[in-house]
């Protein structure tokens, strides 16, 4: 008993203070908000039951494995601590407690203040009843992949699965987990099972991932259409339009994913995730001043790594240096900070030292990467780290893996393309690379503000294509 409740306390949330250090320049300008709550109660018409309290829409939205609202986590959060402390035996309760921390966690990237609390309440739920706890199995899936050990995340959904077959909500983190593993066939297969055992927008939701992954774009644009539209509470709807602003971006198409992460803003304001896409989509727009301020209140509430990266990288492009390594700096200290929540950034940092500091460093990285999930996005990322130190031969071997359609690389990227086409150029294969880049850019002419500028200087020097005489 004394364990049970010291882990209820050791669970108990702290406020968060953000020491953000990003210079701000002469610019000064991504899985429901208790004010949009209220504004839904009001519109309701007269004689309508009134909405659920925001922790117990939270809790269906934890237990249906659907994006939850932030006011309606830290409710439901300290309602099931109040409860544990006088119920400790219960074992859903854990598992219920268990998840809202992870979701927590990601929705504020607290690794190193939730996700222990949310391992520890996990495995009490599996400590008070052992047998047939699908639920807490579940959970601690959803919190590997967040602390992206997909090898301990696919174990887990797996037994989940076995404990209780029908149980539709261990899918999406099985696709998750087969995904970041590289095992694309295995995440089909994952995905069929759980469109054959449920339907709806979480599902519809999940499907679309599997085919952006697959190149079917069209498809996953239409699904992520169709579960925005049947999303339950905003903060879920908020979710799939963010989603949708992603793959619109990829597609080369900025105005329509601003929209959708305008849209998404406007539902959830702490959907940071779109916030950042908003930044993205301006940068793209040329509205550098409103990107730089987009990009610095996500990166405040949320301070992921990538949106480091990516805020430094638009930077740069505007001759910033100062501020670009102050924000690689802050990057640095927010993977030191993730490692702490057990939470790995190899890839993002693999990345920031392939292009901002020492490649050989990224490429002893992403090497250990590589064989813990020798998927396409490693693939990639180990591929362009041995092109920037000077070994490019093999360099080809992982950006081929990526962008090759029998290793899985089915991803219209613009990225991996102009990685391969850079590679090639490097290797004087001039037929290639021009064929590559200029795929890059067919795809996506605002991918990157820096290596944009980069792929069309190369495309300049490589020229015109050499007229061959057709033999007769």
């Amino acid at each position: 008993m004394e364990n049970q409740e010291s882990a209820v306390e050791a669970a108990t949330p702290v406020r968060r203070r953000w020491p953000v250090r990003v210079l701000l320049a002469s610019l000064a300008g991504s899985l429901v908000l208790g004010g949009a709550l209220a504004l839904w109660a009001a519109d309701e018409p007269a004689g309508q039951p009134p909405a659920p309290a925001p922790g117990a829409q939270a809790q269906a939205a934890v237990r249906a494995g659907v994006p939850a609202a932030l006011p309606g986590l830290d409710a439901l959060i300290g309602e099931r601590e109040a409860y544990l402390r006088t119920h400790p035996k219960d074992a859903r309760a854990w598992a219920v407690l268990g998840a809202a921390y992870v979701e927590q966690g990601r929705r504020t990237a607290d690794a190193a203040g939730t996700f222990p609390k949310a391992e520890r309440a996990l495995r009490t739920s599996l400590a008070v009843r052992a047998r047939g706890n699908a639920e807490a199995l579940e959970g601690l899936a959803v919190l590997a992949n967040a602390r992206r050990d997909f090898r301990a995340a696919r174990g887990f959904a797996e037994e989940a699965l076995k404990t209780q077959p029908k149980r539709w909500t261990a899918y999406p983190p099985l696709i998750d987990a087969c995904t970041g593993l590289g095992d694309y066939k295995a995440a089909g297969r994952a995905l069929d099972r759980l469109t054959a055992a449920h339907s709806g927008p979480a599902v519809r939701a999940w499907a679309a991932g599997v085919y952006r992954d697959q190149g079917r774009r069209e498809d996953a644009a239409a699904a992520l259409a169709d579960a925005a539209a049947a999303a339950q509470a905003p903060a879920e709807q908020a979710a799939y339009l963010e989603r949708a602003g992603q793959l619109a971006f990829e597609r080369g198409e900025p105005d329509a994913a601003l929209r959708h992460f305008e849209e998404a803003v406007r539902l959830d304001p702490d959907q940071r995730a779109a916030q950042a896409g908003q930044g993205r989509a301006l940068a793209a727009l040329g509205r550098t001043s409103e990107a730089l301020n987009a990009y610095r209140v996500a990166l405040q509430r949320q301070p992921l790594p990538q949106y480091a990266l990516e805020l430094g990288e638009l930077y740069e492009s505007l001759g910033l240096t100062q501020p670009a390594r102050v924000t690689y700096g802050l990057l640095r200290e927010r993977a030191r900070l993730d490692a702490r929540g057990g939470v790995d950034d190899t890839l993002v940092l693999g990345r920031l030292e392939a292009d901002h500091g020492d490649p050989a460093e990224a490429v002893r990285l992403l090497r250990v990467e590589w064989q813990r999930r020798p998927g396409i996005e490693v693939a990639d990322a180990l591929g362009w780290a041995l092109h920037r130190a000077g070994q490019d031969a093999e360099a080809l071997r992982y950006a081929a893996t990526a962008t090759d359609r029998e290793h899985g690389g089915t991803v219209r990227s613009a990225p991996y393309a102009y990685h391969r086409g850079m590679i090639e150029k490097s290797l004087n294969q001039q037929g290639p690379a021009r064929r590559h880049l200029q795929e890059a850019l067919r795809i996506n002419p605002y991918f990157s503000p820096l290596a944009v500028r980069e792929a069309r200087t190369a495309l300049a020097a490589l020229g015109e294509p050499p007229e061959v005489e057709v033999p007769r």
